[in-house]
């Protein structure tokens, strides 16, 4: 009787002990995988949307394997040479959806257009390339309203003498920016010229409406930089707003 209890014990030892192996193994697996690691993509400095990357502008950054996505980006031919399709933060993982060769290229149904200066009445200084933005057609015959439901991708916005308005000195300006999000918002309030000529993506049927109803000098285009979804299409309050 007293051996068999003995044995029992044993067995039971035996089987705690095992387990406690096997939790410590599993204990120190599970380390073990998180602590592995993968090199990632990632800007070293702010970019705008519709910017080319340069080799420049990248620097690998190492995240645990667990994090890691199909959609990040490892390699740096997949991303010199891209152009940001939205603006890109320090430090962000680079996905693939935010990489566009050709983004301020027309699509197949498009052209690019340069909308005559006699069709504009205002152009929201803030605009830069690669940005969408809303038309508006002010009327002195009635009140403003929207002229498309979707936005409008701009190719390129230049001065009178054929420079592309950016951010001037961008390196100096910003060095005493501390976040992303005041990076931005100082981007748009500096530049280095006025914009006299607009060049957006429009299908064709975009342009020759945008055509007729300006073309006749009732009716002129607001155009607003916006960063928000696009609103229901609706009749704008204030016709000079912009």
């Amino acid at each position: 009787m007293i051996s068999k209890r003995r044995m029992l014990l044993s067995v039971c030892a035996a089987l705690l002990a095992a387990l406690a192996v096997y939790g410590l193994y599993y204990v120190q697996l599970e380390r073990v995988q998180q602590e592995e690691r993968v090199n990632i993509l990632t800007p070293s400095s702010w970019i705008d949307a519709g910017q080319p990357i340069t080799l420049q502008q990248l620097v690998w950054q190492s995240i645990p394997s667990s994090m890691a996505t199909d959609d990040m980006l490892y390699e740096l031919d997949e991303v010199v040479g891209q152009e940001a399709v939205i603006p890109l933060g320090t430090g962000e993982p680079i996905l693939k959806w935010k990489l566009n060769k050709f983004s301020l290229h027309p699509n197949a149904q498009q052209a690019t257009f340069q909308i005559p200066k006699d069709y504009i009445k205002s152009i929201s200084n803030g605009i830069r390339a690669g940005d969408e933005v809303w038309f508006y057609l002010s009327s002195d015959e009635g009140e403003a309203e929207r002229l498309f439901t979707e936005g409008i991708v701009v190719s390129s916005v230049k001065t009178g003498s054929n420079n592309e308005v950016d951010v001037p000195n961008e390196a100096e300006k910003h060095a005493i920016v501390r976040s992303n999000a005041e990076q931005m918002y100082a981007s748009r309030r500096d530049a280095n010229g006025m914009i006299e000529y607009i060049n957006v993506n429009l299908t064709e049927a975009q342009w020759l409406e945008i055509d007729r109803r300006c073309s006749g000098g009732q009716s002129k285009l607001v155009i607003a930089y916006h960063s928000l979804p696009a609103p229901v299409k609706g009749q704008m309050n204030n016709a000079d707003a912009y």
